[in-house]
């Protein structure tokens, strides 16, 4: 059975040596000093591994019933979940007015990440709380918040979000899903949602379900879309709980992965529900937690593959198979270790260097979350522009990862008992929801680069620029910056290629636009290996103790720099290679 544990050594170096929150301005931040956050996230660390990793295998063996109108889930979750809750894990980041501990969204970015490594099924139950939440606190009034959200940060109550119906997933403006208001200021909810990521389940008294709806006189598209709070039990107004409402879980879907996670068929049969923010305003109020939401699969993307690279990190250094070619290293064995080949070693460094690299993309993506938090709007509009590369270039890399880290088992890591198999298809839906990656490569080129006059992008590259300059007085950087220098360069050549030909071609854009994501994702984890590299050679002149690590830190930042950064080039030349090749079939020639 698969083992993990939680890297916290290099989540702290990121907190504290590359980011440096304690000495940030950045509300919350004074706080976290680097004994606290080692608290932190050791405590988080021993729940995942000695509670929630042993139940990986078990939620995806067991699955979840549907019986008599109820989901249940698998052996050992009902527990595992009110030991999160005991421990106040559902409440890191919330509002203190609401019972939350009130701690910066980075902080429940790195805990999170130890809890989808050890289990990403299981985590999804809380996790998908936390979005529900984030829309009641935006969007919600001060009695909707006060009915419902004390609750929900305990988990005590959970949530979901109902967007996808059978006909229609990312074009919603083709939804059937109808609101009718009522004299009593409530409407009743009818329509059809699939997909809905824990929509039941025994883990909590109460479901707050957040559906999108039309309501009468929204018009055509998007436009009409309404979102409302659907609780799967009345909440009465001394906050017991009422009568069931009208909706049912029509059935479980049977999935590739994530199997300890309910994702239902849910039923509205003229269900009373309320609305949330502005009618005729629901795609708004959803969006007010896109970032966050996707930040967040795309962290699945890469703590998946960071269990699945622990695993086989292990095995390499364990299992026995042939001599290695420059001489016996295993004398006393009948072979040398997997750990000897340089294609192993090829494969375990891909793994490393992009989890690694994923991890400080995506810590410095929570940052600039907290500081927009604060009312830092140069930081919101750039975290807007890399969220469609957080969540889709780290969730296909991190997929990839996993399936590298299957190769190194060969067969045993096709045989269900090694638990390899388990990542690679858990980490597989992450590419598809919250938004599919070839809608996330579209949002990026045809509506992040262009946004506030292309100042988002702008500001990246200069912050690129920046941090090469910052250290040209430093030969042992230039591996690092001489690198990040040119794919800086081929990113601009490929927008340029866009702005030169997207207007009398929008094809030549949109046909790029996956390999802009991908190109941008390489970039991103380039000028954060940089900063990684730059803050290790800082420690390690400061005369830190562990020099393995930071010395180690630097030579896996130089390989990604010299395997993985070249893939730039690749990109930008199919790029420039345009729509033709891409559109040149007609329907009937496929």
């Amino acid at each position: 059975m698969p083992s993990f544990t939680a890297n916290t050594k290099d989540m702290q170096f990121l907190l504290h040596d590359v980011l440096k929150v304690s000495q940030s301005a950045t509300p919350g931040y004074a706080e976290m000093e680097s004994e606290f956050t080692e608290a932190v996230l050791d405590a988080a660390g021993k729940l995942a591994s000695e509670v929630l990793a042993p139940l990986n295998p078990v939620g995806d063996a067991q699955g979840c019933v549907l019986e008599n109108g109820v989901v249940r889930t698998p052996d050992g979750f009902d527990a595992a979940f009110e030991a999160m809750k005991e421990g106040g894990w559902t409440a890191l980041d919330c509002d203190p007015e609401y019972g939350g501990q009130g701690m910066p969204y980075v902080m429940n970015c790195a805990v999170n990440e130890i809890f989808v490594s050890a289990n990403m099924a299981f985590n999804m139950y809380q996790g998908l709380t936390h979005g529900a939440y984030s829309a009641i606190h935006a969007h919600g009034t001060d009695a909707q918040k006060a009915k419902y959200l004390p609750k929900m940060v305990t988990c005590d109550w959970t949530g979901t979000m109902n967007l996808t119906e059978p006909h229609c997933g990312t074009d919603l403006g083709m939804m059937r899903t109808k609101a009718e208001p009522q004299g009593d200021g409530s409407y009743k909810i009818t329509g059809q949602k699939i997909f809905i990521s824990a929509g039941d389940h025994d883990l909590a008294e109460n479901i707050i379900h957040l559906v999108l709806a039309k309501a009468p006189g929204g018009g055509e598209g998007t436009k009409g879309i309404s979102l409302f709070i659907v609780p799967k039990f009345f909440v009465n107004d001394d906050g017991s709980l009422g009568d069931r409402n009208a909706v049912s879980v029509g059935k479980i879907e049977e999935k590739m992965g994530i199997h300890g996670n309910s994702t239902c068929v849910m039923n509205y049969d003229g269900a009373t529900g309320w609305l949330l923010g502005d009618l005729h305003k629901g795609m708004r109020a959803m969006f007010t937690m896109m970032n966050e939401a996707r930040l967040g699969v795309g962290l699945q993307g890469y703590a998946v593959a960071e269990a699945a690279y622990q695993n086989a990190l292990a095995y390499a250094k364990d299992r026995l198979q042939g001599r290695a070619i420059t001489g016996t290293q295993n004398p006393d064995g009948p072979a040398d270790p997997l750990i000897v080949h340089p294609d192993i070693r090829r494969s375990l460094m891909d793994q490393k260097s992009f989890v690694e690299g994923a991890r400080a993309f995506t810590f410095w993506g929570a940052n600039l979350i907290d500081q927009s938090h604060g009312g830092d709007a140069d930081a919101e509009g750039l975290v807007s522009l890399l969220t469609p590369v957080l969540k889709g270039f780290i969730t296909d890399k991190g997929f990839d990862s996993a399936v590298l880290a299957q190769q190194v088992y060969g067969g045993h890591g096709y045989i269900e008992e090694w638990g390899m198999s388990q990542f690679v298809r858990d980490a597989r839906i992450a590419m598809i929801y919250e938004g599919a990656n070839g809608v996330q490569a579209l949002d990026l080129v045809g509506r992040k680069l262009a946004a506030e006059g292309g100042k988002p992008v702008m500001a990246f590259f200069e912050m690129v620029k920046a941090e090469c300059k910052a250290h040209d007085a430093d030969e042992r950087m230039k591996p690092f910056t001489d690198a990040l220098k040119v794919a800086s360069k081929q990113l601009q050549a490929a927008g340029m290629f866009f702005m030169q030909n997207g207007m009398t071609n929008p094809n030549a854009a949109l046909s790029g636009s996956y390999d802009f994501m991908h190109l941008m994702g390489h970039v991103c984890l380039g000028l954060m290996w940089t900063r990684m590299a730059a803050a290790a050679h800082a420690a390690l002149d400061g005369g830190v103790s562990d020099t393995a690590f930071y010395e180690g830190k630097i030579a896996t930042g130089r390989y990604y720099m010299a395997r993985q950064l070249p893939a730039c080039g690749t990109h930008l030349a199919r790029i420039e290679s345009g729509a033709d090749p891409v559109m040149a079939l007609s329907d009937d020639q496929f």
